[in-house]
């Protein structure tokens, strides 16, 4: 069957009449969802089983942003709500190797959580290093301000969602940290020199280079490419992301429809595939968007197809054994010492 490189969102709790067509029709490679598309477990289970039914495919991949904190889609009071990556440096009592089991231990849970509502992939960990007087867009979504404990605590949550069997896909690479813009409302610019990038910036991503999957960031270096953001800059992902950071998984934009990126649906997706994103991502579910981005976009390159099939082999495997309620009475406890 012949799977496109998109992968799209949906406008409510169940696919309607238009979107049923268009899953069969156009074949997005996945679909990706928002609180709007989350209320019981029940109906999250029909819904990914219904996007499943209409593409043909049972293992078609179900995305979500699913982080703790502020981004989280699945929560109270079906979900238990889980901390935002911040508050797990913040336990200054404990040690960086505790800290890290707790980070392991709060994404295998998310990671339970997700699969029994048929979610495959959790666009997790965030390993943006943020700089003083950054934009609050990264915030306490990221772990810490060292690069070297980001890098760990990044390591230790896609572990985590791995022993879960859910696919971690890291972002937002080559890293949103230091821009000083909200990239889901205007196109943020970096200015800092290439040495201060890689020691800092990449640094996670390249300690994590042989996770599975990543997503781009809408955000100019100046220093690797005067004008382009990452995302659909040719220089960025060929020269950066696949050379100096080494990152040879499925790499994916981050969604088409933020304000960063300038121009038409079409243009916007040819783009980031003419650069070299294997995937494209819209999730807003407005369906004329989502007709114009399938319109654009060919089928799954070969290449892309091995990166995607390499990364899909984590959801194949039975999950690590985890005592649900014992894991949440320890993360539990920790955060409330801590306060």
């Amino acid at each position: 069957m012949s799977v496109k490189a998109f992968i799209c969102g949906c406008a409510g709790l169940a696919l309607d009449a238009a979107e049923r067509a268009f899953m069969a029709r156009e074949q997005p490679w996945g679909l990706i969802l928002f609180k709007r598309n989350i209320d019981t477990p029940e109906q999250v289970r029909a819904l990914t089983a219904s996007f499943r039914a209409e593409v043909g495919r049972p293992d078609a991949p179900v995305l979500i942003d699913q982080e703790g904190g502020r981004v989280q889609r699945m929560g109270p009071p079906h979900w238990p709500a889980y901390p935002a990556a911040a508050r797990f440096e913040a336990l200054v009592h404990l040690p960086e190797q505790e800290r890290a089991e707790l980070v392991h231990l709060a994404a295998q849970l998310m990671a339970t959580d997700l699969r029994e509502v048929g979610i495959t992939v959790d666009c997790l960990p965030v390993l943006d290093v943020p700089v003083p007087g950054s934009s609050d867009v990264i915030g306490n979504r990221a772990y810490a301000f060292s690069p070297q404990r980001v890098a760990a605590l990044g390591r230790a949550a896609a572990e985590g969602l791995m022993a879960g069997a859910v696919v971690p896909v890291m972002k937002h690479i080559p890293g949103h940290g230091r821009a000083f813009a909200d990239s889901h409302l205007e196109l943020p610019v970096v200015t800092a020199d290439p040495e201060e990038l890689r020691a800092v910036d990449f640094y996670p991503f390249r300690m994590n280079a042989d996770l599975p999957a990543a997503m781009t960031a809408h955000v100019v270096y100046r220093a690797l490419d005067e004008s382009h953001p990452a995302t659909v800059s040719n220089m960025v992902i060929e020269e950066t992301i696949r050379g100096t950071i080494g990152f040879s998984g499925l790499l994916m934009s981050d969604d088409l429809s933020m304000k960063a990126l300038s121009g038409t649906m079409q243009h916007k997706a040819r783009a980031a595939l003419a650069a070299g994103c294997d995937l494209v991502l819209h999730c807003n579910g407005d369906g004329a968007e989502m007709q114009a981005v399938a319109d654009a976009v060919p089928q799954l390159s070969i290449e892309a197809q091995n990166r995607a099939a390499r990364a899909l082999a984590i959801t194949q495997r039975v999950p690590q054994p985890l005592d649900r309620v014992e894991a949440r009475h320890r993360l539990e406890s920790a955060l409330a010492w801590h306060g």
